[in-house]
């Protein structure tokens, strides 16, 4: 979690520079809960770009991150992305914390028990001094493990909520992991000085958060508003019903990179909306990848042709068949 934090924090920095590109995701649904998803990003500072390709099935989901090299285009890896895509979602939240969230926080109210929400916690506890934490999820047992599972794992008093507005009353960061069609957190129950990091949903139609806690906030900021403007469903309602303006909310490299503050004063109420960025996913999959390579794992792909006889510079390449048909 320390190294994808810390390799988060650097591409969102590269990006403030004009050193790292983001595009936003591309969808082809095939029927109903099957699709194929992509997004793509470069890294020149890192010298890869990449894209993330994943299918939603029967089965659930399936994720895999295509790493090349920006120098010659070479294949350089093929990752599997399920896990690395939870480390680098639990690492973009810390990063808004550590930007976002007062100082002295150190009760955090967790919204949601999946998967997702255990990075949640984890990358939270590496940028703040966390003591107590509190999980609400509809299904008793679910919580109950959550709260015993983390409890161990991080060392933190983590305890399970009867009700979301009993978790977040007293909490200074709200995590929503959730993938609800209605709002779970109630902007009335907002205290001064709290962070939201929202995080469940990339979905027109899913809405953690309700307009109250929009009109609250004092700092909107997404990873990335082209992104937001189709697959946030609790900004483009917010925006269609008044509350707020797209041109009143900042991304993240922005927030990042100090070109805004991500706070302006201790009773701010601040919120991060996180769809996932498939520059986050190429700057992890660097990571792991020259871990990788200097380890001495991972499975060497045969059969990809390199490109014979490059042609002369200034002239049209076009691509040749793999060797024997591979």
């Amino acid at each position: 979690m320390e190294d994808a934090i810390s390799t988060v924090e650097e591409a969102l920095k590269q990006q403030a520079l004009g050193s790292a590109v983001n595009r936003p995701r591309a969808s082809v649904i095939a029927g109903p809960g099957a699709g194929l998803y992509s997004m793509q990003a470069a890294c020149p500072y890192l010298d890869v770009f990449g894209f993330k390709a994943y299918t939603a099935g029967s089965e659930g989901y399936r994720f895999l991150v295509y790493l090349y090299s920006a120098d010659t285009g070479e294949l350089l890896s093929v990752l599997q992305a399920g896990l690395l895509g939870q480390l680098r979602t639990g690492a973009a939240t810390a990063v808004a914390t550590s930007h976002m969230a007062p100082g002295d926080a150190s009760v955090v109210a967790i919204l949601g028990s999946g998967h997702q929400a255990r990075t949640q916690l984890e990358g939270i506890c590496r940028v703040r001094a966390v003591t107590t934490a509190r999980v609400y999820s509809p299904n008793a047992d679910h919580r109950r493990a959550y709260a015993e599972e983390m409890s161990r794992k991080l060392d933190v008093e983590v305890t399970p909520a009867d009700s979301p507005r009993l978790a977040v009353e007293g909490a200074d960061i709200v995590v929503t992991i959730t993938d609800s069609r209605t709002p779970v957190l109630d902007g009335r129950w907002l205290q001064p000085g709290m962070h939201i990091a929202a995080v469940g949903g990339a979905d027109m139609y899913v809405s953690e958060l309700d307009d109250a806690t929009f009109e609250r906030a004092n700092v909107v900021v997404v990873d990335d508003v082209a992104q937001a403007r189709i697959e946030c469903g609790e900004l483009i309602m917010a925006t269609s019903n008044g509350v707020i303006l797209w041109e009143q909310v900042r991304e993240l490299w922005q927030i990042v990179g100090g070109v805004t503050p991500g706070r302006r004063s201790p009773d701010d109420i601040t919120l991060f909306k996180s769809l996932g960025m498939a520059l986050w996913d190429v700057a992890v999959a660097k990571a792991v990848y020259d871990q990788a390579v200097a380890q001495g794992v991972g499975t060497r792909l045969q059969g990809y042709a390199p490109l014979l006889n490059p042609p002369p510079p200034g002239e049209e390449v076009y691509p040749l068949p793999l060797a024997g048909g591979d």
